[in-house]
C-alpha cells in the first residue's frame, strides 16, 4: 500500500515538476517555481517504497485556512485508491486540525473530492479571485 508522508526531504522535485508542466492546472510552470510553491506549502508525497508516485500541498495559515493544490497520482498508479489514502491523509493532518476553511480547484475530480467533504461553494458571491497572467 502507499505510504503518506510530509518529509520534504523525500520529494522528487524533477518528477513533480514533470508531471505539472504536463497538468492541466499548472502548465508552464518552471523547476524554480515548483521548487519555491514546495517551500512555501505543507507538503505530502505518496510512495511505493522509496518511489514517489503522488504529491499534494496545502498552503496554510495552520490556524483558519487552508487551500489544497497540485494533487495527483501519476497515471500508471490510479486506479488503486492512492488518491483517496492521500486525502485522507491531509484531511487527518494533526497540523492542520484547527483549520476551519478548506478550498480547492477542479475541473475533473469532483467526484473524489466530494467523499471528503468538498461542495460546490454554498455562498460563491462572497469568494473573489484575481488572476494574473
Amino acid at each position: 500500500m502507499i505510504e503518506i508522508s510530509t518529509d520534504k526531504n523525500r520529494l522528487q522535485l524533477e518528477m513533480i515538476h514533470q508531471f505539472l508542466t504536463t497538468a492541466y492546472w499548472a502548465k508552464g510552470r518552471t523547476l524554480n517555481e515548483v521548487k519555491k510553491t514546495i517551500d512555501y506549502s505543507f507538503c505530502f508525497g505518496g510512495y511505493l517504497k522509496d518511489k514517489q508516485v503522488g504529491f499534494a500541498r496545502v498552503v496554510t495559515d495552520y490556524t483558519v485556512f487552508a487551500y489544497v493544490m497540485d494533487v495527483f497520482i501519476l497515471p500508471e498508479y490510479r486506479g488503486k485508491g492512492y488518491a483517496k489514502k492521500l486525502m485522507d491523509a491531509i484531511n487527518k493532518e494533526p497540523e492542520l486540525q484547527s483549520c476551519k476553511v478548506w478550498l480547492l480547484k477542479t475541473s475533473d475530480a469532483h467526484e473524489l473530492y466530494k467523499q471528503f467533504g468538498y461542495s460546490n461553494l454554498k455562498h460563491s458571491e462572497k469568494v473573489m479571485e484575481r488572476i494574473l497572467k
